[in-house]
């Protein structure tokens, strides 16, 4: 019987013993080598067409020094045990990251002449080769170093880096052999966040803050409640049912609410590249997701600082939830406003989680017509809107939609109060008609640093409006 072994998928597989082999002998001529090898070969060559022993010799000296070598870098491989850190392990775009790898030699021989680098994914700029300082198991230097190098991600994105490769040349600089150490470790990179004005307990001018605001806006907001007048009160907030009850002048006041709630709507489909097909998203569209996840990102972490609960809708199947977590399996997902459950965050610990989700979150297929007829009528309503009779303050955040995404808006713009939707260039100006139309505040935003100001003038507008 073969001793070669079949894997489960049929194909065949080598043994153990070849593969260590294989890698044992794993070593190549460097520049000097191959030369050297070459030219004891022409030589040998000429020396066998003249008849010149003394040629033989010196041929024979110049072909065996390399392969010497090449035995040598194969029979003492260097092994090295690696552990490696990130500091911190997670990261906004932009940031450092400091690679800590921590090195052992497993060789039961010296180990010099060495040099280690690192193999990261594209997008990970890391250290340039260096020698291994790492000499000997019993030596001057110790058996042990610990190494480190910065990276500065400029995406978002989960960055695999690793394993470490250790290289090791002859004392001549005939041959070198490189070996693998230690597993690859993830990076993630979140995306950025600006910070926006405002917050649950500041107020902004006019007597006016997001956090009021939104409460105002929407039917679930705190009780309100009668106090008497006190100078400063604006008169927009004089409540005359009570002042003609109590003879006074007395203004609205509401309570704190334990628990307010807010809606993101995150478009990951670039439903208006469909028609362009699969790997053919031009430049313009795949800037425009980037900045989309940037802004869910912004307002997401500004309103869990504000003590919001947040649920994260996606247009497209469902990224942001552990596949467990999904209405369906994660080939029939189609996302929050087509049967998903929405992916729901809270403070403390929501705005990292929110983050680290949104580090991965790619463009996904536009679901097809039938798919959505047939989540239709699996979830006829909505898994957004379940238990929505109570409007919420909700954010779009849109790069390119269809009209079937925009219908899917416009039914969601009665359960939002505030409906603001925070677009990019690419949305075409019929799709902002309608859902201007629907009730959605639309804002066009051409890079993430322009929110912090669309932002205060949005609820600063929103404000008037309830003078």
């Amino acid at each position: 019987m073969d001793a070669r072994a079949v894997g489960d998928s049929g194909r065949v597989t080598r043994p153990a013993w070849l593969v260590h082999l294989a890698v044992r002998l794993r070593a190549r001529f460097t520049l000097r080598g191959g030369l050297c090898f070459a030219s004891g070969i022409v030589l040998l060559i000429t020396a066998v067409v003249v008849n010149s022993r003394d040629l033989i010799f010196v041929a024979g000296l110049l072909t065996m020094a390399p392969l010497v070598a090449i035995g040598y870098v194969s029979l003492r491989p260097a092994r090295v045990e690696v552990i490696r850190t990130f500091r911190p392990s997670v990261v906004p775009a932009g940031g450092e990251s400091v690679v800590s790898l921590q090195l052992r030699n497993l060789s039961a021989t010296p180990l010099s002449g060495a040099s280690w680098s690192d193999t990261p994914e594209p997008g990970i700029n890391v250290a340039a080769a260096s020698p291994l300082l790492l000499v000997d198991k019993f030596g001057a230097t110790g058996d042990s170093v610990r190494l480190e190098y910065t990276v500065t991600p400029r995406e978002r994105g989960v960055y695999e880096i690793g394993p470490l490769l250790v290289s090791r040349h002859d004392p001549f600089g005939f041959a070198h052999s490189t070996r693998v150490a230690g597993e690859p470790h993830d990076l993630i990179v979140t995306p950025r966040v600006i910070p926006l004005p405002g917050s649950a307990l500041g107020q902004t001018g006019n007597d006016g803050s997001i956090r009021e605001l939104l409460r105002q806006a929407s039917v679930t907001s705190d009780e309100l409640i009668a106090r008497e007048y006190r100078p400063g009160d604006p008169m927009r907030r004089v409540n005359w049912p009570a002042t003609a009850r109590h003879g006074e002048i007395m203004v609205r006041q509401e309570e704190s609410r334990s628990n307010p709630e807010a809606r993101i709507v995150l478009d990951t489909t670039l439903a208006g590249s469909a028609a362009m097909g699969a790997g053919r998203v031009p430049p313009h569209l795949v800037a425009a997701f980037e900045l989309v996840v940037e802004l869910a990102a912004s307002v997401g972490v500004h309103l869990l600082d504000a003590g919001y609960r947040v649920e994260v809708s996606e247009l497209g199947a469902s990224q942001l939830l552990p596949g467990g977590e999904q209405t369906r399996g994660a080939e029939q997902a189609l996302g929050g406003l087509h049967g998903d459950v929405p992916a729901v965050y809270r403070a403390p610990g929501g705005d990292r989680m929110l983050l680290e989700s949104l580090a991965s979150v790619v463009p996904v297929p536009w679901p097809s017509r039938s798919e959505r007829i047939a989540a239709a009528r699996r979830a006829p309503v909505r898994a957004a809107l379940r238990g929505a009779q109570l409007s919420l303050p909700t954010f779009a955040m849109l790069a390119s939609v269809s009209e079937a995404d925009v219908d899917d808006l416009v039914a969601l713009a009665r359960h939002c109060e505030p409906a603001v939707a925070l677009v990019a260039r690419t949305v075409v100006a019929r799709a902002r008609e309608r859902l201007q139309e629907a009730g959605w505040r639309c804002v066009e935003l051409q890079t993430a640093e322009d929110l912090p100001g669309a932002w205060e003038g949005v609820f600063q507008e929103q404000g008037s409006v309830h003078d």
